[in-house]
């Protein structure tokens, strides 16, 4: 791994539990959440005072949880600041969701008005961004990706403050799998691939936030399978982690039902990963209560908090600290 600021090395400590894990709550959800919202509603856009309430009572209920939380400046940062503990690590996401969708691939952009520096003086630890990208797009789309994730990572340098990089391939045909969906044709060559390419050290990547090289539907439970499906399994897995070329990762849950996350965090902490940043999978189930505040918090309390302990036990156990990474 290469060597790291004292801010940066600070931060990566910030969003740790003791041991050197992570256990991170994401909370920064845009879409997920304003489709929601805007269906129940009826209307055509998702009221601000609705989506910024939902990530208020996720972050209450289950930040206390979580080694750290992941929140957007917009919606997010003023009504969920007061439930993330001093203690706690904090991460402001900087992508703005409104991607822009061309016949050559999709194009990523910061929120306007938003920078590193101005993030590390909210008080975050991190700066995250999110980046589509498909090594098999036009060489124009690719250097628009790559720029940008480039200039984040110089500001993130210039702010001494550590970057969280998740990235995700999308269908490349355009309508197909909705956003953050856990595409079922996705290669995994190409999230390999991807990765590899960041990994270059011009990037300025601290910690990864990849998603499972395989469609975590499909992934093989390893208490029943066979040996042999567990090994292909596996290999995968520890080809995304080599990929990362010493970095610390972590994975994403990109809507796995929570018994499905479980498994892909098996074979991810098998592999090297040092914990999670995941939403969907720990509070999706009791966002399905939306508008009925008292049942959505009751099935945080309830279902949430127990699934991350599920998490946070496996995590203990299994996942590598980061400062351990070769």
């Amino acid at each position: 791994m290469n060597a790291l600021s004292p801010g940066k090395a600070w931060g990566l400590r910030r969003l740790a539990d003791d041991g050197g894990r992570f256990a991170m709550l994401a909370v920064d959800q845009r879409p997920p959440i304003m489709d929601l919202v805007r269906k129940v509603r009826g209307t055509a856009e998702a009221p601000f005072d609705d989506v910024a309430t939902v990530k208020r009572l996720l972050t209450r209920h289950l930040a206390p949880e979580a080694s750290a939380v992941l929140v957007d400046p917009v919606w997010g940062y003023d009504r969920c600041i007061s439930h993330v503990s001093p203690r706690q690590g904090l991460i402001l996401t900087l992508e703005d969701h409104a991607y822009r969708d061309t016949p050559e691939g999709r194009l990523s952009g910061s929120i306007a008005g938003w920078s590193a520096d101005r993030i590390r003086r909210q008080g975050a630890d991190a700066v995250k961004i999110l980046a589509w990208y498909r090594p098999d797009t036009p060489a124009s789309t690719r250097r628009h990706q790559e720029e940008w994730v480039a200039n984040v990572g110089r500001d993130c340098r210039a702010a001494d403050i550590a970057l969280v990089f998740e990235l995700l391939v999308y269908p490349r045909k355009l309508g197909g799998a909705p956003d953050y969906a856990d595409d079922p044709e996705r290669r995994p060559e190409l999230v390999i691939d991807s990765v590899r390419t960041f990994a270059d050290a011009r990037f300025g990547v601290d910690l990864f936030k990849l998603e499972s090289p395989l469609p975590a539907a499909s992934l093989p439970d390893p208490a029943r399978a066979s040996a042999a499906e567990v090994r292909v399994t596996q290999a995968w897995f520890d080809r995304l982690g080599q990929a990362t070329a010493g970095r610390p990762w972590v994975m994403l849950s990109a809507g796995a039902q929570p018994e499905a996350f479980q498994r892909v965090l098996h074979y991810a902490y098998a592999a090297g990963a040092s914990g999670y940043l995941a939403g969907r999978a720990i509070w999706w189930r009791a966002f399905q209560h939306f508008p009925d505040l008292a049942a959505f918090s009751q099935g945080l309390e309830t279902d949430g908090v127990r699934y991350m302990h599920q998490l946070n036990a496996l995590t203990r156990s299994a996942a590598r600290p980061w400062a351990q990474n070769p």
